[in-house]
């Protein structure tokens, strides 16, 4: 017992378990044909917190090793942009209309998730948290903070509803049909932010490039209209 306390407080330790679970979580979802209820990162956060629990370790403590994880997500969502480059002339001619599609679903995204939390009658806190699930985690955190509501709740909110995007696209886009792959990759990245490009990715470089772009484009428009927005429909 007095070697795992001690073993416990490496944050070495906790970096190696989150690779650890995620490479074992990425090889059950190929084994299990990409199942969407066995998404890889649903089910290592899974694992993660059930065994945080067993051992009586504190987040503060996992978050000392897994913090490096995180520091990588800035520079990560930001090399998005670099396949951005060779369609820059696409993306010039075609400005207004993915414009007008990142801010009506942005705008959807919004209006839909709290009318249902209205209609179950969901505590103002919850809303709050719920408005910005459908932007990447760093600017969800920062807008659910700003307009009342819990970071922490509106990061998992926002692991969620990637995941189920990332999951349930595949299928969207086959009964559909005859798509391009901008229009799968725009459409993916504004619904379903990080994890969703990381899907686009594997259609084509297109679409893991419109994607991302559709997922900063939604960031931006969430960040600076969400709290005027709902200050004007009465929410704050």
């Amino acid at each position: 017992m007095d070697f795992w306390v001690y073993f416990s407080a490496s944050p070495l330790l906790w970096l190696i378990v989150t690779l650890s679970v995620f490479a074992f979580s990425m090889e059950l979802n190929r084994r299990m044909g990409g199942s969407a209820f066995l998404h890889p990162v649903l089910l290592s956060l899974s694992i993660i917190i059930i065994f945080l629990l067993l051992t009586g370790t504190s987040y503060e403590r996992y978050f000392e090793g897994a913090q490096f994880i995180h520091f990588l997500l800035g520079p990560a969502t930001v090399a998005l942009a670099v396949p951005l480059v060779d369609h820059a002339e696409r993306i010039k001619r075609m400005w207004f209309p993915l414009f007008a599609a990142a801010s009506i679903g942005a705008g959807v995204a919004v209006i839909s998730v709290l009318l249902i939390g209205w209609l179950f009658e969901l505590p103002h806190a919850v809303l709050m948290s719920l408005a910005p699930k459908s932007v990447t985690s760093p600017i969800a955190i920062g807008v659910a903070e700003k307009i009342g509501g819990y970071p922490s709740l509106a990061a998992g909110l926002v692991l969620v509803t990637g995941a189920l995007g990332g999951s349930f696209a595949p299928w969207v886009f086959k009964l559909l049909g005859g798509l391009d792959d901008e229009v799968k990759g725009f459409a993916i990245g504004v619904t379903a932010h990080g994890m969703g490009t990381a899907y686009a990715f594997g259609i084509s470089a297109k679409a893991g490039a419109f994607s991302g772009l559709a997922m900063g484009l939604t960031g931006v428009i969430t960040a600076f209209l969400l709290p005027f927005s709902l200050e004007w429909l009465g929410f704050l």
